[in-house]
């Protein structure tokens, strides 16, 4: 997708805000959101400078949706030379190109909810490519940080079921039928660049 969408907003409107719709519901398993609409708003709209410029450069600040996207959790088992440890790591089961999600343990009841919404994209990546590919992501990370530290490394995952869902706010910005959208990590309070904007781009404009 080259430039900016260009989709009307009153449509993607609809797609974040219509909760009435029954035919579109999906019940999940989500991560409980850390961060509130109002304070995904306020760091979306921030006032003074810095908020004239995004007005300027994207339009103003037009709606703000929860959305939520399916990751795949795994129990890695990592041997490296005579080391060995496990890590908890989670793949996006849409296209699997997100960076991993890392847990430091799975998550308990208390840290997750069940809803149904509309607003999440279907997991496409199936088990066997999503394990090849968590393997594959995990081997890279760890070249980088250190290629000549590393002897005999061996790295298996194991799927745990199901999907959990990771919830992210989105902020849509626009004049008309130009769109730009900002998105935070609902969970880690933390603002998503290229890679997650890409994901729900793609997504949105899929939706009938």
């Amino acid at each position: 997708m080259s430039g900016r969408p260009k989709w009307p907003l009153p449509e993607l409107a609809r797609i974040v805000d219509n909760k009435d719709d029954a035919f579109f519901l999906s019940r999940i398993r989500t991560l409980t959101p850390n961060v509130t609409r109002e304070e995904a708003t306020e760091q979306f709209s921030p006032g003074g400078p810095l908020e004239l410029a995004y007005n300027l450069l994207f339009g103003r600040l037009r709606s703000v949706g929860d959305v939520y996207i399916p990751f795949k959790l795994f129990q890695l088992e990592v041997v490296n030379a005579d080391r060995q440890e496990r890590q908890l790591l989670a793949l996006d089961a849409v296209t699997g190109n997100l960076d991993p999600y890392h847990f430091d343990q799975v998550p308990s009841s208390s840290e997750v909810i069940v809803l149904e919404t509309r607003n999440c994209p279907p997991a496409i990546v199936d088990e066997t490519r999503a394990t090849e590919l968590i393997v594959d992501k995990y081997r890279r990370l760890l070249f980088q940080r250190g290629f000549f530290r590393l002897r005999g490394l061996h790295i298996s995952a194991v799927p745990f079921p199901g999907e959990i869902h990771i919830p992210y706010w989105v902020g849509f910005r626009g004049h008309s039928t130009r769109v730009h959208i900002q998105v935070m990590d609902a969970v880690r309070r933390r603002r998503e660049g290229a890679k997650v904007r890409k994901l729900l781009e793609d997504w949105l404009a899929s939706v009938p």
